[in-house]
């Protein structure tokens, strides 16, 4: 529960309900990260145009560094909250294996 709670905005630890019912905080963290991962991906494409007028060209790119480090966070808490909402609706694990992640070896 306090690992969802942290995903969410601080003001939904005032609401019961969530409390109460650990699938129903999952769902909502769930579209509430998966909102953000939009929002970050929808800024990181403006961001050099919104921006240009007013910061240094440094400034813009190490905004957009921030935009590139958090989007893969958010995208993995995402996941990682959709697998916890899974499990509360009891649905079993079925783990995968994930080939984006590995290394290829240089030829």
């Amino acid at each position: 529960m306090a690992w969802l709670l942290d995903a969410v905005p601080p003001d939904y630890r005032a609401y019961g309900v969530l409390r109460r019912h650990p699938l129903a905080l999952a769902r909502m963290a769930r579209h509430h990260v998966e909102s953000a991962v939009e929002a970050a991906r929808n800024g990181y494409r403006r961001a050099a145009v919104d921006l240009k007028e007013h910061l240094p060209p440094h400034a813009i790119e190490a905004v957009l560094s921030v935009y590139r480090r958090e989007g893969p966070r958010l995208v993995e808490l995402a996941a990682s909250i959709e697998l916890v909402e899974q499990a509360l609706r009891g649905e079993p694990f079925v783990a995968r294996m994930d080939t984006s992640r590995q290394r290829r070896s240089p030829r």
